[in-house]
């Protein structure tokens, strides 16, 4: 299952797994951006009608009563980490629920690089554990890949370009002074400076990458009210964020 965003790296890696012989399928979360996500999710029906690829799609009003731009409104935190939250768990959900074994994610080499430099300048070991390109399942968790990892964004973008994919070139509205773009614009003038300083910033960590195992593997539970993996006691962050929608109530 592959997800789909309307955007260079999910389309580019739909097409080039399908032209590999993997049967994939493709989910667009309908995010709920005034605006943005109307666009983001024609580009994602096109590709898919033009290539007779099956393309689900779930409107994350639906599941969670508000989508990001209600969701931002009434619960505290960034608007990217709310977002990711809500990405993680219906992604995943979708994944299980339908029966896949293998979730593909378009994150490419700039992506990882940034989240990489983050992690590494405030040594969250737990993340750097986590960071990898293949994350194995287990249980109601499917398995993770990010077959991308080493391609940056420009020969993404030029990939896209030679095959025809047509893609929104718009960022979200609220990626605006997101860390990950400020994060990005550092490694790009150092990548401009010395070039190859990213693929050997991601290589080099994935050889030492063993040495951020947490001692212990952080134990998983199902949530009390969707029956979903969480590392919480109570119910799973989506559950809660849910609940506070419904009455309106910061999260």
């Amino acid at each position: 299952l592959v997800a789909v965003s309307g955007g260079k790296d999910s389309l580019a890696l739909w097409e080039i797994l399908t032209k590999l012989g993997y049967r994939a399928d493709g989910v667009y979360l309908d995010l709920g951006i005034a605006g943005y996500s109307e666009r983001s999710r024609e580009f994602s029906e096109a590709f898919a009608a033009a290539r007779g690829l099956a393309l689900r799609v779930v409107r994350v009003e639906g599941e969670l009563g508000a989508g990001i731009d209600g969701l931002i409104r009434v619960a505290r935190g960034k608007a990217c980490s709310l977002c990711g939250t809500v990405k993680r768990y219906l992604l995943n959900r979708v994944a299980y629920e339908g029966g896949y074994h293998v979730l593909a994610t378009g994150h490419n080499l700039d992506d990882e690089a940034a989240t990489l430099l983050w992690n590494v300048l405030r040594w969250e070991e737990g993340y750097l554990a986590r960071q990898y390109p293949v994350l194995p399942g287990e249980g109601k968790l499917v398995r993770r890949v990010k077959p991308l990892l080493f391609l940056s964004e420009r020969e993404v973008a030029a990939y896209c370009i030679i095959s025809g994919i047509e893609y929104i070139y718009e960022e979200c509205p609220h990626a605006v002074g997101a860390r990950s773009i400020a994060l990005k614009h550092v490694l790009n003038e150092l990548e401009d400076r010395y070039p190859g300083t990213k693929l050997g910033f991601i290589r080099g960590f994935l050889k030492m990458r063993g040495r951020f195992e947490p001692p212990e593997p952080v134990e998983l539970r199902d949530c009390p009210v969707c029956g979903m993996p969480t590392a919480a006691e109570g119910p799973c962050r989506f559950c809660r964020l849910k609940e506070r929608v419904s009455h309106g109530a910061p999260a």
